[in-house]
């Protein structure tokens, strides 16, 4: 592990950017982005378009390891390059950001309240690829719908469970077990979650990363954050507007954000790139206040 990068993610100024959009969430991203499905034709299309819209991101003159610290990528997107450069090594060479991999492959159906990981498939490839193309860490999203101990209890011990084998390979995983924002229990969940969390860290003697969605009650998630073995606790923004996450995230202290949407919010397809730069630059501050506080 570049002790470089696990510096700046452990200690670092500034928040991790999730390009990380997958097969299924692609068309949402570019719609709300401005391009509408009669604008491809074909998969191939659609990822070529969702890959301009990262690389024209990744090179505005704001995003840069003095706000942005971290960026989760796409497997597709660590195959391909940014300005010439293979895409994890453009990150941390050019602008100073550490690159992360998503790894998960989606979401299984809903059993005792909580989706847990598909299948992986040939995980330690991928993760001998990822290393190999100098990714540092990588992020695997699971869901908690309902304060269901016996659900929740299984879905963070899938996180760590992987989460081992990822450590194994010399990369930094984040885990993600994310409550839904919207369900009735969402406080009642987040207690039974950060129980099972400090159980299994507690168990741990290597570091890991959490993602978590903002709680109900701020700085509930300090004894995380302050974890000998939590080097970062990164947070979703899980469908809040972007005022709204940012409002949220600055009432936690310690806790940083791992913004998707919300960071690609108000950007278009159709704007010059001055417009474009503009937009992102104010974001990403926006973004950075909260997360600084």
């Amino acid at each position: 592990m570049d002790q470089k990068q696990a510096e700046q993610m452990r200690s670092g100024k500034g928040f991790v950017a999730a390009l990380d959009q997958s097969g299924g969430s692609t068309p949402k991203a570019l719609k709300l982005y401005g391009i509408e499905e009669d604008r491809y034709s074909s998969e191939a299309e659609m990822f070529d378009l969702i890959h301009e819209m990262r690389a024209r991101i990744v090179n505005a003159p704001s995003f840069t390891g003095d706000k942005v610290i971290g960026a989760i990528l796409f497997e597709m997107t660590m195959d391909r390059e940014f300005g010439g450069k293979p895409a994890a090594q453009y990150l941390w060479e050019n602008r100073g950001v550490v690159p992360f991999l998503k790894c998960d492959k989606g979401l299984e159906d809903e059993v005792n309240g909580v989706q847990l990981m598909k299948p992986m498939g040939d995980l330690d490839g991928l993760l001998s690829r990822a290393a190999s193309k100098g990714i540092f860490g990588t992020k695997m999203r699971s869901v908690i719908n309902a304060a269901n101990t016996e659900g929740i209890a299984a879905n963070v011990a899938q996180q760590f469970e992987i989460g081992r084998q990822i450590l194994g390979h010399g990369l930094m995983p984040i885990l993600e077990p994310e409550v839904n924002i919207k369900i009735a229990d969402k406080a009642e969940a987040e207690a039974i979650l950060r129980d099972e969390l400090l159980k299994h860290l507690d168990s741990m003697d290597q570091e890991v990363m959490l993602k978590l969605s903002l709680p109900s009650e701020a700085n509930f998630y300090k004894p995380l954050i302050d974890h000998k073995n939590v080097m970062r606790v990164v947070a979703l923004s899980g469908g809040y507007s972007r005022e709204d996450a940012n409002r949220l995230l600055a009432q936690n202290t310690g806790m940083i954000a791992s913004f998707s949407r919300a960071l690609t919010e108000g950007l278009s397809d159709a704007q010059s790139d001055d417009e474009f730069n503009a937009t992102i630059a104010a974001t990403i501050d926006s973004i950075y206040q909260a997360s600084i506080t």
